[in-house]
């Protein structure tokens, strides 16, 4: 496995987790907490925490290739639901 994470300084992060989470509940497994959301695809899983100041999103894959598919996939949906602030600086580092 390998993992990735992205921290996006934005004051709306919560509210884009919702929505993220709530399109994606449709097709794929979703668990929203207390500012928390897990999505599980097939061969990946996307966690995304926020507070005031920001948001985290954490990618774990079963390689670098679907690890590098996620990180386009999860990052384009975010932006859409952020379109006021898009694109969002996405700054991938390993985790």
């Amino acid at each position: 496995m390998t993992k990735t994470i992205a921290t996006i300084q934005t004051e709306n992060g919560w509210k884009y987790v919702q929505q993220l989470c709530k399109h994606w509940s449709h097709k794929l497994t979703v668990d929203l907490g207390d500012h928390t959301g897990t999505v599980t695809f097939d061969q990946a899983k996307a966690v995304m925490t926020c507070d005031e100041a920001g948001l985290t999103v954490t990618i774990e894959a079963e390689n670098e290739d679907l690890l590098e598919r996620y990180k386009g996939v999860v990052a384009s949906h975010l932006d859409r639901f952020a379109f006021r602030e898009a694109p969002l600086p996405f700054e991938w580092k390993a985790a």
